[in-house]
């Protein structure tokens, strides 16, 4: 299936079922959102990485209009509903100042892997733990998926990309895996080195061990 999407391009990656909140200011970008609602319609928000506007990106679908000021700026609450890989990109609309594009919409498999997803948010937690950061999901443990996780794993904005256009949740899984089992490691050792750092300059009990 293909068809034609409005498109605000941004430096960000958006998961399906994400919520991001836009501070609508751009004229251009004022006239999507107020065609979009007109219509019922949803928009696309492709990845800018490197100032350049990748392939992939995510369809949004508006879910309110938290607020609307004086001068037309919007604050929007949009949701992320599928994932889009753009096949042309159309800059130039009939009376319009916002650019489109022409998208298909790749198969998502789902299937998930009990054990694993577990192992996954477990080594989450731990890195959570690690860095002394607390975070709540608002789903249960066992409805989690990887799209859930990706933004609260420490990965990079081509990580997150990466993650993006994996169209397995079981590769989605084994890649946040990996990305934690690596980074853990170095981050538990960057916590006992501050912790040696913080003693640098204080009175010690010290022995000097069995010799």
């Amino acid at each position: 299936m293909t068809n034609f999407i409005p498109i605000f391009p941004l430096g960000v990656v958006v998961y399906p079922d994400e919520q991001l909140n836009l501070h609508i200011f751009e004229p251009r970008y004022k006239q999507l959102i107020r065609d979009c609602i007109a219509d019922n319609k949803p928009f696309g928000i492709p990845a800018v990485i490197d100032k350049k506007m990748v392939e992939y990106g995510t369809l949004v679908e508006i879910v309110r209009v938290e607020k609307t000021y004086d001068n037309g700026e919007m604050d929007v609450v949009t949701r992320g509903v599928k994932v889009f890989r753009i096949l042309e990109v159309i800059r130039s609309i009939p009376d319009k100042m916002f650019t489109g594009a022409i998208v298909s919409y790749p198969e998502n498999h789902s299937n998930s892997n009990v054990r694993l997803q577990a192992q996954v948010l477990q080594a989450l937690r731990e890195l959570h733990h690690i860095l002394q950061i607390s975070k709540t999901f608002k789903k249960a443990d066992e409805e989690l998926v990887a799209y859930d996780i990706a933004h609260h794993a420490g990965l990079s904005l081509h990580e997150e990309y990466e993650v993006l256009h994996l169209f397995q949740e079981l590769q989605r899984l084994e890649y946040l895996k990996r990305h934690l089992l690596k980074v853990i490691p170095v981050m538990a050792e960057m916590e006992r080195l501050k912790d040696r750092v913080k003693l640098n300059g204080h009175f010690r009990n010290l022995t000097a061990g069995d010799i």
